[in-house]
């Protein structure tokens, strides 16, 4: 296994930009200790619930229910086509409630809320509890997403996400499990729909792995990075990087900031990998082969490997993509695709 990098004495408000641009994960020990909330968690579980609950404006949301013989694992049902919990609209203070009353509970079900806006729900709590993000982005890229996410001892499943991240956790304990990209394969991703938080998860149980039907998850082990943090530290996790969430303690809250750079308008890449399954995945070996090619080409160099060669004047969609040339090419796919 690799060791993660660990930063010490970062302030909230300046984290280096080097460190984001690195593209590995870091963790920033108490980069978020002289948080209210962190403070209010170290007193008690209680100190904290009241505390969240002071925010809160009574906007329903959703809250998972999971049972109890699941031990928290959020998964599928055994024939993968289903969920093994139930979600439901419900209130913030009415879950935090339930997750104190079940602390020392072993046979009640846990509850979990998962990547709730901050400012949907909790206004004014940002303002107290925030940090700041160098970024690089574009003029129309998004803004940061911050959520919230309350639990109890619950697992998340292996997964990716398509956006930067920095994990903050405020109570409780979490443990992350961390794997590079390119370890897709030997993490046996299962179904892309149903899944437990949109994205594809691992069919690998991380606390009894079957090594008889998963034995490549041994070599996503020699890859990975383990990393634990206490109330106060937080964690860089780089987009597409696969991650494995523990939460440890009976009551856990963590805040995360979700960012992308790129321009807003563009697609999501997995409408790009649908669009491959209905194109290329199922064409004969030599073909998947070339357009391998293709892709390295015009995808994966860049566009400036790709249009080097041709006049500005003649680049159209080799060029690198604005509003107006995102409008463009998705009128063109979508004229194709309804033909």
């Amino acid at each position: 296994m690799k060791k993660t990098t660990i930063l010490h004495g970062i302030n909230s408000h300046d984290i280096p930009r080097n460190v984001i641009n690195s593209a590995e994960p870091v963790v920033f020990k108490q980069l978020v200790g002289d948080w209210p909330l962190v403070q209010a968690g170290r007193a008690s579980d209680r100190t904290s619930v009241d505390y969240l609950k002071s925010f809160y404006n009574g906007t329903p949301t959703i809250v998972c229910k999971i049972p109890a013989e699941n031990n928290g694992r959020m998964f599928y049902s055994d024939d993968c086509t289903a969920l093994n919990y139930e979600s439901f609209k419900g209130r913030i203070d009415e879950t935090l409630d339930a997750i104190l009353a079940g602390v020392h509970q072993l046979n009640d079900p846990s509850y979990y809320i998962a990547s709730n806006i901050i400012d949907t729900h909790l206004p004014g709590l940002s303002s107290e509890n925030n940090l700041s993000i160098p970024r690089d982005k574009h003029p129309d890229a998004m803004d940061e997403r911050v959520s919230i996410w309350i639990g109890g001892a619950t697992t998340a499943t292996c997964h990716f996400d398509a956006l930067d991240n920095i994990a903050c956790c405020v109570a409780g304990k979490r443990r992350f499990t961390l794997f590079p990209p390119d370890q897709i394969s030997n993490l046996y991703p299962g179904p892309l729909e149903p899944t437990p938080g949109g994205q594809v998860i691992s069919l690998v149980d991380f606390k009894n792995p079957d090594l008889q039907k998963f034995p490549r998850f041994q070599d996503a082990l020699l890859t990975a990075q383990i990393v634990e943090l206490e109330p106060g530290d937080a964690l860089y996790i780089p987009s597409m990087w696969w991650h494995h969430v523990e939460s440890l303690k009976n009551y856990n809250v963590l805040i995360n900031y979700w960012w992308e750079d790129s321009p807003a308008f563009l697609t999501s890449g997995m409408n790009a990998l649908y669009m491959a399954m209905l194109g290329i995945r199922d064409k004969s070996a030599h073909e998947r082969q070339a357009w391998k090619h293709l892709f390295n080409h015009y995808i994966f160099d860049g566009c400036e490997k790709s249009n080097a060669h041709i006049p500005a004047e003649a680049r159209g969609f080799l060029r690198t993509l604005d509003r107006l040339g995102v409008r463009k090419l998705r009128a063109l796919l979508i004229n194709k695709l309804n033909r």
